[in-house]
């Protein structure tokens, strides 16, 4: 267990490591952020930082001595920067997490294994095997490749008729996997907690639209039955024990209705905080952030529960410079990531607006 005063090691600077360094910040945690870009938004509020390549053993050597429990903000740090570091210093999650869940067939394996819904799913070596895995799955399907893709990177999606060459050229001819197409009704999301000593914890469901392919807007509670709602945190907590997972973690899903009846089935992990949870800074009693911190310092883990109505909308690009008028909105509650470039695609901030239940509205009113 972490004291007051320990320093948390991050790897990767960008703005889920400076929201994580900045909700450290009030529990008397110090953080060093590890990150090869020399202008990553989380060397601005953290304790120290180190700018150097994760295949830079004497750096990582060193990082490892000043810290005492080193977490990461994104699931592509290479494998071997974690298990280096986790010889000197405690890595939570552990490598274990890393290792199935940058690899998108061991992850889909991973959860068919425990007993999960998935959509259908076949590994893609060539062009002949993506002829082989069409002619088993089906059309239409998304061809994914099996490392580096996030926000839509990475992956193509086949329809009837389509050049299947050009397809297998459009993600560059790596390995891959071929997952069959989800008449889905919608896109959820849980953010979970879990301690080392297997205490958990979950917050409410959250609906998730995306735009090209990039996450938009997030509300909750989710417009999914109790039951649905209910399975999401089993399989949460299933595949956080399975992975010995230890802090906070997302599972996304795609919410199928038939026969009167919800059910959910798992698109992807992220062994991290997770950009359907930032409501959860204005809108939960305790933050994903801090949620992450208590759970890797081996605190007591937060309360997770929801205060009122909740929606996060992502700033993108340009729709950053809608700054001024989002201050002056009552409810609204700003977060910009101090990037200096707005570029399309480009997160820049978020806003959450927070509509509060009865009980929280009237313990306002009190005070």
């Amino acid at each position: 267990m972490l004291k007051p005063g320990s320093t948390i090691g991050i790897l990767g600077g960008g703005q889920l490591g400076r929201m994580i360094a900045l909700a450290a910040a009030p529990l008397g945690l110090k953080t060093h952020i590890y990150c090869p870009d020399r202008d990553s938004p989380a060397f601005q509020v953290s304790d120290a930082h180190t700018c150097a390549a994760y295949d830079d053993g004497a750096a990582l050597d060193r990082f490892a001595a000043g810290v005492d429990v080193v977490t990461y903000e994104f699931e592509n740090v290479p494998l071997a920067t974690a298990e280096r570091l986790a010889a000197r210093v405690p890595v939570r999650p552990g490598a274990k997490a890393l290792a199935i869940t940058q690899d998108r067939l061991a992850e889909k394996s991973f959860v068919r294994d425990l007993g999960i819904g998935t959509a259908p799913f076949a590994a893609v070596d060539d062009l002949a095997g993506l002829e082989a895995a069409v002619a088993t799955i089906g059309l239409p399907a998304v061809l994914k490749t099996r490392r580096f893709g996030y926000d839509g990177k990475g992956q193509v999606t086949i329809r009837p008729g389509d050049d299947l060459s050009a397809a297998w050229a459009a993600i560059g001819r790596q390995p891959a996997i071929l997952e069959g197409f989800i008449a889905f009704q919608r896109e959820v999301s849980i953010i979970a907690a879990r301690r080392a000593d297997d205490a958990f914890a979950a917050y409410d469901v959250t609906e998730n639209v995306h735009r090209n392919h990039i996450l938009h807007r997030s509300t909750v509670p989710a417009a999914i039955q109790a039951e649905a709602a209910r399975e999401a945190r089993g399989i949460a907590c299933r595949i956080a024990s399975a992975l010995d997972y230890v802090g906070v973690m997302a599972v996304e899903l795609f919410v199928t209705h038939l026969q009167g009846r919800d059910t959910v089935i798992v698109n992807e992990i992220a062994p991290r905080v997770h950009n359907s949870g930032h409501w959860t800074q204005d809108g939960a009693v305790t933050s994903q952030f801090e949620q992450h911190v208590r759970a890797i310092a081996g605190w007591p883990l937060g309360d997770a529960r929801r205060l009122g109505r909740a929606e996060m909308v992502n700033l993108i690009g340009d729709d950053v410079e809608q700054w001024l008028s989002l201050l002056a909105e009552p409810g609204a509650h700003l977060h910009l990531y101090g990037k200096d470039e707005a570029r399309p695609g480009r997160k820049m901030g978020h806003v959450n607006r927070l509509w509060l239940d009865d009980a929280a509205a009237r313990a306002c009113a009190e005070e």
